[in-house]
């Protein structure tokens, strides 16, 4: 039979797997969960925004972040499984035999590219949470006023994937040699959180100025 994949299951399917003793899911297939519910509740305020009669002169504004956030919310959906396979693939790396030199240089070159191939998913967590950060300042600021709780969670959700994320990017980038790849990937990083941290701070302000 089939597995099923971790964006298929049932909320509780998940958390179970996430809570058993398995290497995966784990921290980064969490964090693009995380991101994917930001996404819906970005789309679930812009729809309801779009469909209400006294803001008919924002319906394409919203329509536009309804597509792009389903779109997100897919490819986010999309990177929980990616993220644990991408893993599992550096866990079959460290199985491989060591028992002679060459075996020994296969098994570390292996590894290596285990490890780079591991960052990749949750860097696209993190230009998807930061994406998203974008759309909940622009639906705090412009959609209705009482989904302004669920802009403000949906940043929340957002920040969290990308500080999740992150973890996981950097933590893959500890093991790996090419110092190239390491700066390089470190100040994309680095740009992606200072982006993250200054949009959150934004669409926060913006859910409490219309809750006070």
């Amino acid at each position: 039979m089939t597995k099923l994949r971790f964006g298929e299951m049932s909320l509780s399917g998940f958390a179970d797997e996430l809570g058993s003793d398995a290497a995966t899911p784990g921290g980064g297939s969490a964090s693009a969960l995380a991101g994917a519910l930001a996404a819906s509740l970005v789309a679930m305020v812009a729809r309801t925004t779009a469909t209400g009669k006294a803001f008919a002169d924002r319906a394409e504004e919203m329509n536009e972040i309804t597509g792009e956030a389903d779109r997100l919310r897919d490819e986010l959906l999309g990177l929980v499984d990616e993220d644990a396979t991408s893993f599992d693939q550096v866990m079959a790396a460290f199985r491989l035999p060591k028992e002679t030199p060459e075996q020994q240089a296969a098994r570390s070159e292996e590894i290596q590219k285990g490890y780079q191939a591991a960052v990749h998913p949750p860097m696209l967590v993190c230009r998807g949470a930061v994406r998203l950060l974008e759309l909940a300042l622009q639906i705090a600021e412009r959609g209705k006023p009482n989904a302004v709780s669920d802009a403000g969670v949906a940043a929340l959700l957002a920040a969290t994937s990308l500080e999740g994320a992150a973890l996981n990017v950097r933590i893959n980038l500890s093991s790996i040699t090419d110092t190239a790849f390491h700066t390089a990937q470190s100040e994309a990083l680095g740009e992606l959180l200072a982006q993250g941290q200054a949009l959150r701070a934004e669409a926060l302000a913006a859910v409490s100025t219309k809750l006070s």
